[in-house]
């Protein structure tokens, strides 16, 4: 049994980690904190989770975190780079489910994060946690950098075709839409019902967080720098991502059996017959992506369809199939959940 701390336990990321490791067969649920909820059982806030999940939350203080064999940070940015260091130096293993240690460059990080990087010495050796180009280097990471939800979900439609070298590199377009709950579990106007509900809008258009964590993967795998625009939108549903790519075609190849090739024996990547265009309530509480490729009226632009959960191949459920990972257990220990429908 893997001992495990989960710091932050309250959003929707934390609430969704609690519901996954708490069906795992080799997770010891040892401590969960949280400032404002200390004192307060978990399953009176998350009633779902009743039955399952017998702790109440702690102060971090009192959660003798270092006694783990991993901590997952289910917190805002800022906060898991305020406390590795000390817990990596007392042997445990991380898993930051925030942008804490996903930009390797320091600079970057205050630029788009507006506060300097409180452990830039760890970021040289934090590994990206997308277990589709990365799973060599999370067998043995310390620090495990958690990919955001847009990211994943853009990248995966993407890698293939820049591995390839068939598409070009320079000119790149992500159209994304997520659902309410990447907003987080806070009290904002624009997640409101009113607001929200029948409504459709982007935003961050003119430069959004996740535009550098995408960029800079997809740099890794093309080998070279890529020009890419991202424009993210806010959808009338809770749970899912949708992502509509596009890349302009320099080689032709099979780009079907191109996909279906790279992802065959990925466990959390479907990639769909021709034609198929995938939705998010077909992936809505699995761990999964799933993917299709088109090419309309069989012009030079390749348009890819991406849908994963937000809160689970977009946070959480990625979480535990690299704790997975690290632990040299079956990837898909405790993510065999089937997507919801309706």
């Amino acid at each position: 049994m893997i001992r495990i701390g989960i710091v932050g336990g309250t959003g929707y990321t934390g609430v969704e980690l609690l519901r996954l490791l708490s069906q795992h067969p080799q997770a010891d649920l040892r401590a969960i904190t949280s400032r404002k909820e200390a004192g307060m059982r978990v399953d009176q806030m998350f009633p779902s989770l009743r039955g399952h999940v017998d702790l109440a939350f702690c102060e971090p203080a009192d959660a003798r975190l270092e006694e783990c064999e991993l901590v997952f940070f289910a917190t805002p940015n800022g906060v898991a780079m305020q406390e590795a260091a000390g817990l990596v130096a007392a042997g445990v293993r991380i898993i930051d489910l925030a942008a804490d240690f996903r930009l390797r460059d320091p600079a970057v990080w205050e630029r788009w994060y507006k506060v300097p990087h409180a452990a830039p010495e760890l970021l040289g050796e934090a590994i990206y946690g997308l277990p589709e180009v990365n799973r060599a280097s999370i067998k043995d990471a310390r620090v495990l950098a958690n990919p955001g939800c847009y990211p994943t979900a853009v990248q995966l439609g993407l890698i293939p075709l820049l591995e390839a070298g068939c598409v070009e590199p320079g000119h790149l377009i992500a159209d994304a839409k997520s659902g309410v709950s990447g907003a987080g579990r806070k009290a904002e106007v624009h997640a409101l019902l009113a607001e929200a509900a029948d409504n459709f809008s982007a935003y961050g258009v003119p430069g959004h967080r996740h535009w550098p964590e995408i960029r800079q993967g997809l740099a890794a795998v093309a080998g070279v720098d890529v020009g890419l625009t991202f424009v993210p939108h806010l959808t009338p549903m809770i749970r899912g991502i949708h992502a509509t790519l596009y890349a302009r075609i320099t080689r032709e190849t099979d780009f079907q059996a191109l996909f279906e090739e790279r992802y065959r024996n990925e466990p959390f990547v479907d990639v769909l017959p021709a034609g198929a265009h995938p939705d998010t309530r077909s992936v809505r509480g699995a761990n999964l992506c799933r993917i299709a490729v088109h090419r309309p009226q069989g012009g030079d632009t390749l348009v890819v369809l991406s849908v994963i959960d937000n809160l689970v191949k977009g946070a959480a459920g990625q979480a535990v199939q690299n704790m997975n990972i690290m632990f040299g257990l079956d990837e898909r220990a405790g993510l065999a959940q089937i997507a919801l429908v309706p």
